[in-house]
């Protein structure tokens, strides 16, 4: 009885927050991560995403480690230990190659932007030097562990950011970078969808929704 009862306290915690945080989520974002080789990543990208309210995660996974669709991978222990459990309020979808998925996006009318530290002949800004707010529907792409992203994915992005660094290396692992940049991104798209109800600020709001939960106390 006593579990049954703590099972039902914590589900109702979960929806209370569920309900108190999907204000808060950046309709019409999508982070990619191309083909990453460590499941722990995977796991940390999807902790990135739900924590900083992006909509969606798409994965290009053409080595096959993950299940077909969002709920199996669900049910996947190691998915739901490594995203300390993300993976069960992240929609996840799984392509089989960096084509199949750049079609998907860019048939249902999403820009993509590659994040890579190095010129790729496209335009390239740094991180802060952007603007996320004017493509309506946006996807962040991040490339794998070892050999970043892909030269098909660039080609077909509208640009590179790159994240400063000062230090004599060059590269954060893919957990980190996932996290600064959708950072920056979730924020501007937040303020935006505070002002604004359509897109091309179109429909102002007359008054702005909250962009910040409050602090809790402990």
């Amino acid at each position: 009885m006593t579990r049954d009862i703590k099972s039902e306290t914590a589900k109702t915690k979960a929806r209370l927050r569920a309900d108190e945080v999907k204000d808060f989520r950046c309709k019409n974002l999508i982070a990619v991560i191309e083909n990453p080789t460590d499941i722990r990543n995977i796991g940390t990208v999807i902790r990135n995403v739900n924590a900083m309210g992006v909509e969606k995660l798409y994965i290009v996974d053409t080595f096959n480690a993950l299940p077909e669709n969002w709920q199996d991978m669900r049910e996947q222990k190691t998915l739901a230990k490594s995203s300390v459990s993300a993976i069960k309020w992240t929609f996840a979808k799984r392509f089989s190659s960096t084509e199949e998925c750049l079609s998907h996006l860019e048939k249902n009318g999403f820009t993509s932007i590659a994040t890579s530290p190095h010129v790729k002949d496209k335009k390239s800004l740094y991180l802060h030097e952007g603007d996320y707010t004017s493509p309506h529907k946006l996807a962040v792409w991040f490339g794998n562990e070892s050999q970043g992203i892909s030269d098909l994915a660039v080609s077909r992005s509208s640009m590179c950011v790159a994240i400063p660094m000062f230090g004599m290396i060059e590269s954060l692992n893919l957990g980190t970078s996932s996290g600064i940049v959708l950072y920056e991104v979730t924020k501007q798209r937040r303020a935006y969808q505070s002002k604004y109800r359509k897109k091309n600020k179109g429909g102002a709001r007359e008054i702005p929704l909250p962009t910040e939960l409050p602090l809790k106390e402990v």
